[in-house]
């Protein structure tokens, strides 16, 4: 069974980190990644032993491509194609018909939301990727509450499949915590709306603490409006901007933590609280998509309602007085032990093979 996995090759955070972390189980005679422009995802794939192959667009609209892609599948014997991300699925939608092979998507958020506030732009493509995830064999979802969405669109149950992202947890790599002589927070989320950071930022202006370090990493089109918000609430030499970071630079910021934190609209299972659970640093996230999994209870973290100052801000004061008591550890290490029995990156994997098997016998 050969399987190629198909990215646009842009992918910067937990979608990047969900593909490499898969394809990185494989043989690289058996599972492959192709992109449609070279940049980070390729760059660490090909760290990682994957095979990479890159068909370049000379612009998202570029649909040369096609013919290209089309012969590619066909020559290397293709069983599976394996498509992350609106750009890749809407491309092979173009050319389904011409491969004999199974096509399964991840859908790794929620693609009614994926587009928002892009304007006419953000609605063609979100119709497009719509259109795509109906014409695919099959679904693979990352969290159950990503499957009301997609069965509102008409797709069937039986077409979808919940598969948990994992992580390679290993305890000799798991940093114990150091406290900080302040109190530091980290927010690993792309700067889109749809990930909160304005609400995070009032929040910390509401809570009754005042010396702290909030490190934000990731890029986006909103960097120069939260600039700006952080200047309003007079807390803009509090707030790091640290822009892209690389995997081993994202595992050394949260280690250098007292705690991350996520204000998410919308989620599905995300990466980067397994990494922190990782590091044995415990999380405040809004409760959305599944994360109150890592979270059953209050000694391992918090998980608080979405679009909520008050909430948000309640949880940061705990969190503040549990770092002022060395309590925070303790949340940290009962987040690692349940994530790494859980979450393990050998389950999703055989997970992921396992429904690989299926498709190809059907």
């Amino acid at each position: 069974m050969k399987v190629l996995h198909i990215n646009a090759g842009l992918e910067d955070g937990g979608g990047k980190n969900h593909i490499l972390s898969l394809l990185s189980q494989f043989d690289p005679t058996t599972a492959e990644l192709l992109v449609m422009e070279d940049g980070i995802i390729a760059e660490e794939a090909k760290s990682l032993g994957i095979q990479v192959h890159t068909l370049k667009q000379q612009s998202r609209y570029d649909l040369s491509i096609l013919k290209r892609l089309t012969q590619f599948i066909n020559d290397h014997a293709f069983d599976i194609v394996h498509t992350h991300g609106a750009r890749a699925n809407f491309i092979f939608s173009m050319i389904r018909k011409k491969v004999a092979v199974r096509w399964l998507i991840t859908v790794h958020s929620d693609p009614t939301l994926d587009f928002m506030d892009r304007g006419i732009k953000g609605t063609l493509f979100t119709k497009l990727n719509l259109a795509s995830l109906k014409k695919a064999d099959h679904l693979i979802v990352v969290t159950d509450s990503l499957m009301q969405p997609l069965l509102k669109l008409g797709i069937s149950p039986k077409k979808m499949t919940i598969i948990y992202n994992g992580l390679q947890f290993e305890p000799n790599t798991a940093k114990a915590h150091a406290k900080n002589d302040r109190f530091t927070l980290t927010c690993i989320a792309r700067l889109h709306p749809i990930k909160g950071h304005d609400l995070l930022l009032e929040s910390l202006r509401s809570a009754h603490f005042t010396d702290f370090t909030l490190n934000l990493v990731g890029d986006g089109d909103l960097k120069a409006s939260l600039e700006k918000k952080a200047q309003q609430l007079n807390i803009q030499e509090n707030v790091h901007f640290l822009g892209f970071l690389n995997k081993p630079q994202v595992e050394e910021t949260i280690a250098h933590s007292d705690i991350t934190v996520l204000a998410s609209y919308n989620e599905g299972f995300p990466m980067v609280l397994l990494e922190s659970a990782n590091q044995k640093v415990p999380f405040i996230a809004t409760d959305v998509g599944d994360i109150s999994l890592l979270v059953p209870d209050a000694s391992y973290g918090w998980c608080v309602p979405a679009k909520s100052i008050a909430s948000l801000s309640g949880a940061l004061n705990e969190a503040y007085t549990a770092w002022e008591n060395n309590t925070l550890e303790l949340k940290g290490e009962r987040l690692y032990q349940l994530a790494s029995k859980q979450f393990s990156l050998e389950h999703f994997y055989k997970q992921t093979v396992s429904l690989y098997e299926a498709l190809a016998r059907s």
